[in-house]
C-alpha cells in the first residue's frame, strides 16, 4: 500500500484539466460487450477502476488495442465463454464494483451471465435489487450459486420487452438494463429510470452502435430492441467528481485555479454548492475560474435557517462530492449540515478531520453538523488512512489545508479514482510525495 506525504499550507497556481468520467468509462466499455464489432472510445482515464474492468474484458477475450492515452479500441468478437463461466472470473468479479455493468451485456448477448455481489468502496450496503429486477421483468431467471456466491441469470430464448416501474432510480441500474433491453425483442420502458450525464452518454454510445432509444436524459426511457449492434466510436465527458475536487481544492487553500475543459452544461448543480459555501466562480467558456479568497462565508437559507447540503439523485447533487463540500465547510464562517442519504459509511472518515482539529458533530450515519473555522483555526497535520474513494481525496484536501506534514496511507484507494493526482497538483505548487 502507497502513502502520501504532504506539506500543507501550500497555495496553489495555474491551470487544470479533469480526466475522462469514471463512471461513465466503466459503464461505456462494458458496452462494448453487447457487439462483436469494434468500439472506440477516447478520453478514457488511466485510473486503477478502469484499468481492472480493461483487465478482466482481456481475461474474457476482448481484443484491446490502446492507441494512445486514453484512446482504446475493444472487439469483443470471441469472448471466452468458458471463462465467464468460470469461478476465477467470479471471483475477480465480485473484488471490482464496476464488473456489475458487463451483466447486462453478457446476459442479452449470450443469454447467461453470473451476477456476485459486487466489491468497490465500503461506504455501506450498495443493493442490487433493481439489476436483478431488472432482468428478470425482461424474461431471465435468476438463482443463487452458492459454491461461487453469486447470481447465476439465464435467457436461454433472449430477453423479452417489457415495461418496468424501478423500485429506485439506480444509475448503475439503469444503464445495465438499458444495455441488456438494447438487444431485447420488443420494446422496453424504463420508468423511474436515472438520467444523469454518464446514462444520457451510454444511451447515445448505444444510439450510434444501431440501438433504437428515445427519452434520453428523462426519467422514461422506451428502448427497442435490434437484432445486433455495430461498431462506433464515443467520447467521455470529464469527469464532474474532479471539476468538483478541484474546486474544493482551490477553496481549501484559498488559491487563484483554473479548471479548464469542464463540459459546464453537465455539472447541473455543482457550482450552485459551492456557491453556498461562499466559494465565488465564474463560467469562462467551458472553464471554471476560482478566485482566491480570504474567507468564506456559508449562506443561510431564506429564513435564516441552517443551510443544508444533501445528495439526492440527478440533476440533484451526487453523493460522490459531499465528503470534498465538508471539508471545505471546515474552513468556511459558519454552520451547515451534510446530509449524506444514500450511503450509511460514507461519513465515518469524520473522526481523523476532528482530530485535526476540525469542529464537526457527527449526528448519525447519515448527517453531520460542521462549524466553519474560517481559517482562524487550521487545521493540524496527522495521519489517516484512507477508507474509500471519495473520503480519499477529502483527506487530501484537509492535508492540503493543515499546518505541518500530513501522511495518508492506503492511497490506492484514491488511485482507483484519481489519475496520478500527486503529480497534477503538485504542477500546480502542492508539496505531495508517495512513499
Amino acid at each position: 500500500m502507497s502513502t502520501f506525504v504532504i506539506e500543507g499550507g501550500r497555495r496553489l497556481s495555474g491551470s487544470i484539466t479533469p480526466q475522462g468520467a469514471k463512471n461513465e468509462a466503466l459503464e461505456v466499455i462494458s458496452a462494448v460487450l453487447l457487439t462483436a464489432e469494434p468500439v472506440r472510445i477516447s478520453n478514457i482515464p488511466e485510473i486503477l477502476d478502469v484499468k481492472n474492468l480493461i483487465s478482466l474484458l482481456e481475461r474474457m477475450g476482448v481484443k484491446v488495442l490502446r492507441e494512445n492515452p486514453g484512446v482504446y479500441t475493444f472487439r469483443a468478437d470471441e469472448v471466452d465463454t468458458a471463462f465467464v463461466e468460470s469461478d476465477e472470473f467470479v471471483e475477480i468479479c465480485s473484488r471490482l464494483r464496476g464488473s456489475v455493468m458487463i451483466a447486462g451485456p453478457l446476459l442479452a448477448r449470450f443469454g447467461r451471465a453470473y451476477f456476485p455481489k459486487p466489491g468497490g468502496d465500503r461506504i455501506g450496503r450498495r443493493r442490487v435489487d433493481t439489476h436483478i429486477d431488472g432482468f428478470i421483468k425482461l424474461g431471465a431467471t435468476c438463482e443463487y450459486v452458492p459454491a461461487k456466491k453469486a447470481y447465476l441469470l439465464t435467457a436461454p430464448d433472449g430477453l423479452k420487452g417489457t415495461y418496468m416501474l424501478l423500485d429506485e432510480a439506480s444509475v448503475t441500474g439503469t444503464a445495465n438494463i438499458v444495455m441488456a433491453s438494447s438487444l431485447a425483442k420488443g420494446t422496453t420502458t424504463i420508468y423511474n429510470a436515472a438520467c444523469e450525464p454518464y446514462v444520457q452518454q451510454l444511451c447515445r454510445l448505444l444510439k450510434e452502435m444501431g440501438a433504437l432509444l428515445d427519452g434520453v436524459g428523462s426519467n422514461m426511457i422506451r428502448v427497442s430492441g435490434v437484432k445486433r449492434l455495430k461498431t462506433a466510436s464515443h467520447r467521455i465527458l470529464p469527469d464532474m467528481i474532479e471539476v468538483g475536487s478541484f474546486i474544493g481544492m482551490a477553496a481549501i487553500t484559498r488559491s487563484e485555479l483554473t479548471i479548464r475543459d469542464v463540459s459546464y452544461e453537465n455539472l447541473g448543480i455543482i457550482p450552485d454548492a459551492f456557491r453556498k459555501l461562499g466559494v465565488k466562480l465564474e463560467q469562462r467558456g467551458d472553464d471554471i475560474y476560482v478566485p482566491a479568497q480570504d474567507s468564506y462565508q456559508i449562506e443561510s437559507f431564506i429564513d435564516g435557517s441552517i443551510m443544508t447540503i444533501s445528495d439526492a439523485p440527478w440533476p440533484g447533487l451526487t453523493p460522490d462530492l459531499l465528503s470534498v463540500l465538508l471539508v471545505v465547510a471546515t474552513q468556511c464562517r459558519g454552520s451547515v449540515l451534510v446530509h449524506q442519504k444514500m450511503f450509511e459509511s460514507r461519513l465515518f472518515f469524520v473522526d481523523k478531520l476532528i482530530d485535526m482539529g476540525a469542529q464537526i458533530i457527527l449526528c448519525d450515519p447519515h448527517r453531520a453538523v460542521v462549524i466553519g473555522h474560517d481559517h482562524q483555526m487550521p487545521l493540524k497535520a496527522g495521519r489517516m488512512s484512507s477508507p474509500d474513494i471519495r473520503a480519499g481525496i477529502a483527506m487530501l484536501l484537509a492535508a492540503m489545508s493543515a499546518e505541518g506534514v500530513s501522511e495518508i496511507d492506503n492511497v490506492d484507494q484514491i488511485d482507483r479514482g484519481y489519475e496520478n493526482i500527486e503529480g497534477r497538483l503538485n504542477a500546480l505548487g502542492a508539496n505531495i510525495t508517495r512513499k
